[in-house]
């Protein structure tokens, strides 16, 4: 699936603080779509569908669940942000008007997981496709977030752990490294590591049983939502707060430039790499 290009213009204030309601339609409206490869590829390798139950680790606004479900899947979404989760209920659950609602079993949408699972009814997989390796501490972070999750499995479950491939093979790297040094500094390095899904897994125990790379290019219709689409992923927040919006905004917007083609789109040619295991 190849990212459709989005003009997505919205009037804000630079130097005003993050507005994340704005920020997650933003991640809904422009970001989450270029993920959309990895998706698949992890669908179709593991024959995802009704026999299913899914459980999505930083769901964001539902675009994963949407197409796991739409594959007949059974899924519950995890994300602690409630504006990316208000956005998903639109997507995934019927309403007043008849919007949302695939056609497999009504999706939950949490902002935490609940201290044990469901009796009867565990997941037998785990996603995990925010992609490690942009900043400090994310695969801490994740590890946590298996510990809490892992448990909600049954026995021979399978996860996926995603990452950023390597720097070289992903054109998004160097804007991400504006965050990067606005934040931390310019000594600080960045980028995924081979083996930084393989370190998570077995500090989560799980046991790697296979992995693969996907194309993912990040296309935009202008630089307007070039920038809006990067700044939602909330990679830039630490930048943000170092310096104000309005520089991070710039800087993002110059390094972008070489990335500028002759018809005002921008395309970022990216890879991708996830890591099956098995709990």
């Amino acid at each position: 699936m190849t990212p459709t290009l989005v003009r997505h213009h919205r009037q804000a204030e630079p130097s005003a603080p993050v507005d994340t309601g704005s920020r997650a339609r933003d991640w809904a409206e422009i970001q989450e779509r270029m993920l959309a490869p990895l998706y698949e590829a992890v669908y179709r390798r593991l024959e995802v569908g009704p026999a299913t139950r899914m459980l999505s680790l930083g769901c964001g606004s539902g675009l994963a669940l949407l197409i796991a479900a739409g594959r007949g899947a059974r899924v519950t979404g995890v994300d602690a942000d409630p504006e990316r989760l208000a956005l998903a209920r639109v997507r995934l659950l019927p309403g007043p008007e008849g919007e949302g609602g695939p056609a497999a079993a009504e999706p939950q949408l949490l902002e935490s997981l609940p201290a044990t699972a469901a009796a009867g009814s565990p997941c037998n997989l785990i996603t995990a496709f925010t992609p490690i390796g942009c900043s400090a501490g994310d695969g801490d972070e994740l590890v946590r977030a298996l510990g809490a999750a892992v448990p909600m499995a049954g026995r021979g479950s399978t996860v996926v752990l995603t990452g950023w491939g390597p720097p070289e093979r992903c054109a998004t790297d160097a804007v991400l490294q504006v965050a990067t040094r606005l934040a931390e500094g310019p000594d600080v390095p960045r980028g995924a590591r081979r083996d930084d899904l393989e370190n998570v897994a077995f500090r989560s125990g799980l046991k790697p049983d296979g992995s693969g790379r996907v194309a993912c290019p990040f296309g935009y219709a202008d630089l307007d939502s070039a920038v809006r689409g990067l700044l939602s992923t909330r990679l830039f927040d630490a930048a943000v707060r170092a310096t104000d919006r309005s520089q991070v905004e710039k800087e993002v917007a110059e390094a972008l430039h070489p990335h500028l083609r002759r018809d005002g789109t921008v395309w970022m040619p990216n890879v991708f790499r996830y890591l099956v295991c098995t709990t």
